[in-house]
């Protein structure tokens, strides 16, 4: 019965979300990303996206255990893969992350905080629709141990290091004038003769 309940709710929801964004569709600029969501529009994705979360996930606890060596890993995963729009911080403050919509969340907020470990892994695994989020999760879900070791560096994250942010660092993309940058310094030091580049902004 309670399974009932929950799908008409979520039926009822989509459909209101549908009615809105037709009725939007005939106001010029709705669809412009460079907008800032409204509160109730944040709390509202949150609620449906929690709702949309298959009740066995927000019921799981981490597989993996909490241990330096797996914070680690998972530093070197997220730096690598995941820092361009979180930033080495989880804060979201990066080029990219405002400018999505909504803007890439602070990993270190409350509301995330709040959310059950199975709920983070899922989001890391399936991705989230119509967001900047993608699916990470590579294979079935119990195959998936990165994703697990992630949701420990986002518990973390409130109490990330400098030192630990430091290190991630080596670890970030490499734009294409940071890649020739070191690809000219590595030329230099092999005793090449190396002309400096020119670069324009």
């Amino acid at each position: 019965m309670l399974r009932r309940i929950k799908t008409f709710f979520i039926i009822f929801l989509f459909l209101l979300v549908v009615a809105l964004l037709t009725a939007l569709w005939l106001l010029p600029g709705m669809f412009s990303a460079k907008a800032t969501p409204p509160e109730w529009e944040v709390k509202a994705a949150r609620f449906i996206r929690h709702l949309a979360t298959p009740s066995h996930f927000l019921k799981m606890t981490n597989p993996i255990l909490s241990s330096s060596e797996a914070l680690a890993d998972a530093r070197h995963h997220f730096a690598d893969h995941c820092a361009t729009c979180h930033a080495n911080d989880g804060s979201g403050k990066t080029h990219m992350g405002p400018n999505f919509y909504p803007p890439v969340p602070d990993l270190r907020d409350p509301a995330i905080q709040a959310m059950a470990d199975g709920e983070l892994f899922y989001v890391i695994h399936y991705g989230i629709r119509f967001t900047g989020m993608p699916a990470w999760g590579k294979g079935l879900p119990e195959e998936d141990l990165d994703s697990w070791k992630l949701v420990h560096l986002i518990r973390h994250f409130p109490n990330i290091t400098p030192e630990e942010i430091t290190e991630m660092k080596q670890y970030n993309p490499l734009t294409r004038e940071e890649r020739e940058q070191q690809e000219t310094l590595d030329q230099f030091l092999s005793g090449e003769d190396v002309v400096p580049q020119n670069h324009h902004h």
